[in-house]
């Protein structure tokens, strides 16, 4: 996965992270304002979506978002959360390295995964990260839910 300090985040602005705050149980997923305006135009054209973690091979570390139930979740994969409704998984290897670990989804400019559907918009889904403190580690689950078999 891109390794990205939430400087440029603190420099644009706390409002900018709307769903990242570290209330009762902090979310272990969530976006920046652009990445939510960007699904919403996604949402437009191809309906409701969700998103799985990449770890590497064909597209590097980048979130991939889909079409709502075109990429098949294995029982081993996990629901990190959701992102506006959105269901947001990642695989069981890669979640016990970033379990630790805030994933903020962000969006730049850049051509998207081959099989995402940002690919050919001129954007493209970025995962920042920022580690839990102890506190917030405390109130975490140890584990989300596994994702239910297709």
């Amino acid at each position: 996965m891109e390794q990205h300090s939430d400087t440029n985040l603190q420099q644009r602005g706390a409002q900018d992270l709307r769903g990242c705050s570290a209330a009762a149980a902090p979310e272990r997923v969530c976006a920046t304002d652009a990445a939510l305006a960007f699904m919403a135009e996604l949402r437009r054209v191809h309906g409701p979506v969700m998103f799985f973690q990449s770890g590497g091979c064909c597209d590097g570390s980048a979130p991939m978002c889909y079409p709502s139930g075109e990429f098949s979740v294995s029982d081993t994969d996990v629901l990190l959360g959701a992102i506006d409704a959105a269901p947001f998984y990642i695989g069981c290897e890669q979640f016990a390295y970033w379990a630790h670990t805030q994933l903020i989804i962000d969006v730049v400019d850049g051509n998207g995964g081959m099989f995402s559907l940002d690919n050919g918009t001129g954007k493209r889904f970025l995962t920042r990260s920022r580690l839990f403190d102890d506190d917030e580690l405390a109130r975490l689950p140890a584990r989300p839910e596994t994702a239910p078999p297709s």
